[in-house]
Parts: structure tokens; C-alpha cells; sequence
């Protein structure tokens, strides 16, 4: 098992910056893909952003690519996903997703939310114009 704890969320104007955090505990995480996934109302969870285990590849949904950007320390146990030039439209609640990615997949980014089998419980995220 994996637990996953995110922090990080909060209320930011337009064009500011947050940094989300996502904590690990449990099996050894440097063995793990790790995404962020984020929900609005009344929409579909979709895909922000996800590293590989060593965090050689990363990959981004075009809506975000250029203003974020994750990265992880596996001596920490952590990832982090850098939210610069917020829009109104990054206001969701954001996951943080594990899957364990075998040596052979190393340089693995999952995008689909099925991939994934251990999730955070969510953190919000509201940009205010």
C-alpha cells in the first residue's frame, strides 16, 4: 500500500503561483509513477501532469504545459507540481496518483486516471479574477 497526502492548495489571483505537495508513505516510493490529476464541478477528472519513477520523463496535458511544472524528490518521498500563471480555469481539486512502474517501465507517465491505483484525497485550488 501507498498513502498519499497532498498539500499545498489555496485561493490565488489570477497569474499567481502555487506549489502543490504530495507525500508519500508506505512502499518505496522511488519505485512509483506518480500524476497529478485535477476535477472541477461537474466535470471529469482529467490530467494535469505525471513523472516517471526515477524522474527522467515527464509529460503534461497541453492546457498546462509551460506554466507547470512537476518534479519529485524521492529522498523525500515527495512531488511537487509548480503552478505558475494561474487562469480561473486551473480551479479544481487536485490528485496525486501512484502506480508502480517496474524497471523495464521506468521512464513510464502514465495519463489515464485508470492506470493509477493508489490516489490522495484532494487538495482545492481556486483562482480568483
Amino acid at each position: 500500500q501507498v498513502q498519499l497526502v497532498e498539500s499545498g492548495g489555496g485561493l490565488v489571483q489570477v497569474g499567481g503561483s502555487l506549489r502543490l505537495s504530495c507525500a508519500a508513505s508506505g512502499r518505496t516510493f522511488n519505485n512509483y509513477a506518480v500524476g497529478w490529476f485535477r476535477q472541477a464541478p461537474a466535470k471529469e477528472r482529467e490530467f494535469v501532469a505525471a513523472i516517471s519513477r526515477s524522474g527522467g520523463r515527464t509529460d503534461y496535458a497541453d492546457s498546462v504545459k509551460g506554466r507547470f511544472t512537476i518534479s519529485r524528490d524521492n529522498a523525500k518521498n515527495t512531488v511537487y507540481l509548480q503552478m505558475n500563471s494561474l487562469k480561473p480555469e486551473d480551479t479544481a481539486v487536485y490528485y496525486c496518483a501512484a502506480r508502480y512502474s517496474s524497471s523495464s517501465s521506468r521512464f513510464s507517465t502514465p495519463m489515464a486516471y485508470d492506470e493509477y491505483d493508489y490516489w490522495g484525497q484532494g487538495t482545492q485550488v481556486t483562482v480568483s479574477s
